[in-house]
């Protein structure tokens, strides 16, 4: 199961998927957690690194939760037709 696992987490349909919901989500964390440095314009180097770690977040999750329903599917048509 792992191994269908991690095709399915990188799957094409995946990858973009994931894409598409991290670049709508990270960005609005990144105002919520750090709209205080953002208005003074206080960029730091670890306000860079933070806001680039904030992508991974959604991509991650969106990615996990795509891969998961792919390979539940998966398994269960697999079941089903033996």
């Amino acid at each position: 199961m792992m191994t269908l696992f991690l095709k399915n987490f990188f799957r094409k349909e995946t990858v973009w998927r994931a894409i598409r919901v991290a670049v709508i989500v990270a960005p609005i964390l990144i105002i919520i957690n750090h709209h205080d440095n953002l208005l003074a314009l206080n960029i730091t180097p670890d306000l860079l690194m933070k806001s680039t770690l904030t992508f991974f977040v959604p991509y991650c999750v969106s990615a996990y939760s795509s891969a998961m329903a792919y390979t539940s599917e998966q398994l269960r048509l697999k079941g089903s037709t033996e």
